[in-house]
């Protein structure tokens, strides 16, 4: 049996400055609604809407919330064994040993890095809204920079700074979404509703997909557990309130969006467009200003959750143990946060994210895959623990892991052929990494 408590042999024992429990369940579930409702909300509600037919699209968002449900259940349970920062790396690995360890972690860092690439250039291309320059030349790299740069260095002075950007970014776009989803509640025809019950199935399969991104983040609150004051305790509850909150405001969204704004497949900005249509044009701007807001949280939270993932692989050898050194003022991650963060700058200034974005989309989904497994065989090793009673169990015994996997599966097999071959190929490249630092520093 291994180690049933997510301390033992590979808890560092060298004496040294340690990260600083200081997240709150508060924090986990701002960091958690703020991975979730990022810049997707802003967008597709217009593709779903294209691929399955308006009225029906808010059906859509209902059977993506079910199956991250499921997801969610079974990462709160694991989540709830361990008290390390690493999140579903620590899961596969004491459930399947080093390497399905390190794959899960490799496939968490390839995704944040290109989702931190990706959001930051979309948040130029928001700000080009209100000043065209910003979207090329000088003035784009200086935009990306100064996003990606401001970022890092809040988080390098410490993760209490770190959340409470996390905080106040996700009050800040929950501000203008609520206004949204209540004002416009009561301007929604009814009428455009008829067909809700017909969706066009050929497109359902793809939108499910997108809704998968659209609701990924989540697993971003179980990585920095080695801050959090009560990881076993306040982890579950942050990932459960988080589908709760995301769930409803996603689906209200839809309501108003569908209800609102007539041709909705044909809108680049769908908020925007609905809100300058039933309150006017200067509606139409503060929902702008909202994206902007929204997509700047979701770059915060990410830049904070991202670094955890190298200094976790560090800590056990995995990877160079540079990667688990802590700043002895700063008492953070300092060279997982530069290293971190200047991957993502160059992926947003060259542009690459895009053929990143392409492996994140199976890698997150492997994670998931991952995870879920993991809980009966977490659940079987740690039957005679003391302490397994407080632990959050999934109920129904195997039959909401096994749905689980068998969910994200069926989403995988529904991805292109040319992001199945890039995950692929990042697995491969990941078992190459592995098999080399082991050969470095011995076996982990």
């Amino acid at each position: 049996m291994g180690d049933t408590t997510g301390q033992g042999k590979n808890t560092p024992t060298m004496p040294g400055p340690s990260l600083l429990r200081a997240l709150r369940r508060g924090d986990l579930t701002a960091l958690g609604i703020n991975q979730l409702i990022g810049s997707g909300i802003f967008v597709l509600p217009a593709t779903v809407a294209a691929l399955v037919g308006q009225a029906a699209s808010p059906l859509v968002w209902i059977v993506a919330a079910a199956i991250n449900a499921l997801i969610i259940l079974c990462f709160a349970e694991a989540a709830g064994r361990f008290r390390e920062a690493g999140g579903p790396y620590l899961y596969a690995r004491s459930a399947f040993g080093p390497l399905a360890g390190f794959q899960v972690a490799w496939m968490i860092w390839l995704t944040r890095v290109s989702t931190q690439a990706a959001v930051a250039n979309a948040f130029v291309l928001y700000l080009s809204y209100f000043w065209s320059g910003a979207a090329g030349g000088l003035v784009r790299m200086m935009v990306l920079t100064a996003v990606i740069g401001s970022l890092a260095g809040i988080n390098f002075r410490g993760i209490r700074y770190g959340s409470w950007v996390v905080n106040l970014f996700t009050v800040g776009k929950l501000v203008p979404l609520t206004g949204f989803i209540l004002l416009g509640f009561v301007h929604i025809d009814w009428q455009l509703f008829r067909g809700l019950s017909e969706p066009e199935w050929s497109g359902f399969g793809q939108a499910i997909l997108l809704l998968m991104f659209a609701f990924g983040g989540f697993e971003l609150v179980s990585l920095p557990a080695g801050e959090a004051r009560s990881p076993r305790r306040d982890v579950p509850r942050a990932l459960l309130t988080t589908l709760a909150v995301a769930s409803l405001y996603y689906l209200l969204t839809q309501l108003v969006v569908v209800g609102t704004l007539p041709g909705l497949s044909e809108s680049n900005t769908p908020l925007a467009d609905a809100a300058a249509r039933f309150l006017g044009p200067l509606a139409g701007m503060f929902m702008a200003v909202g994206a902007l807001i929204s997509i700047t949280g979701t770059n915060a939270g990410t830049m904070l959750a991202g670094p955890r993932v190298t200094y976790a692989l560090g800590e056990r050898g995995q990877l160079p143990s540079l990667f688990s050194h802590i700043h002895s003022r700063f008492r953070t991650p300092d060279f997982s946060i530069l290293i971190y963060s200047a991957v993502s700058l160059l992926l947003a200034l060259t542009g690459t994210f895009v053929q990143m974005a392409a492996v994140s989309a199976v890698a997150r989904l492997l994670v998931y895959v991952a995870t879920c497994s993991a809980v009966p065989v977490l659940r079987q090793r740690q039957l005679g623990s003391t302490r397994d009673d407080e632990i959050f169990r999934v109920p129904g015994g195997w039959i909401i892991p096994l749905l689980a996997v068998a969910a994200s599966a069926a989403v995988i097999v529904a991805a292109d052929l040319f992001s199945l071959a890039a995950g692929g190929l990042a697995l491969l490249l990941g078992a190459g990494i592995y098999f080399y630092q082991r050969g470095a520093s011995g076996p982990s």
